[in-house]
């Protein structure tokens, strides 16, 4: 496995030994960014993805853009940070909708669902990403996920259909 690049720690950076016997990054919990392309009908056709770095964590799986949350930082602003940071997304240029929280005894994941509002150049703007890629919904599953991304995709496919107009 490749070393991971230096970087200064973020705050909030580091390994929870949480209860239920796993180890999950992010002191203060972790969120990430699911966003949706629609068609005139309002329809999702594609969501944003994240081919993850081989160094990181469950790397070389495709998931969404996101990370640890700062100290204070709400989930929203996290994801939405993260994936500036990854994967080139303006905040201006998403909507975001609805959120689903993973809970662990001693740790929390939010997925952040939104919208694309405003076209944008989705691209790596890290070394944690490999490839960004627009992927249509039908093929989401057919990609070597993140475990928890694929456990938790056909609910996050099935929010994506419900979403306010």
């Amino acid at each position: 496995m490749t070393e991971p690049p230096r970087h200064v720690p973020a705050p909030g950076d580091g390994w929870v030994e949480c209860a239920c016997g796993s180890r999950h990054w992010g002191l203060h919990g972790a969120a990430g960014l699911l966003v949706a392309r629609r068609d005139p009908t309002g329809a999702p056709t594609h969501v944003l993805l994240q081919h993850r770095a081989p160094w990181s964590h469950h790397g070389g799986t495709w998931g969404i853009p996101g990370g640890a949350r700062h100290p204070v930082e709400d989930a929203t602003a996290a994801a939405l940070r993260e994936a500036g940071e990854e994967a080139g997304v303006p905040s201006g240029a998403v909507r975001p909708f609805a959120t689903r929280v993973l809970t662990h005894p001693d740790w929390t994941y939010t997925t952040v669902l939104a919208d694309e509002v405003r076209a944008f150049d989705a691209r790596p703007t890290d070394a944690e990403s490999l490839a960004i890629a627009w992927v249509p919904v039908d093929e989401v599953a057919a990609l070597d996920l993140l475990p928890a991304f694929a456990q938790a995709w056909p609910a996050l496919r099935a929010e994506l259909g419900r979403r306010p107009a």
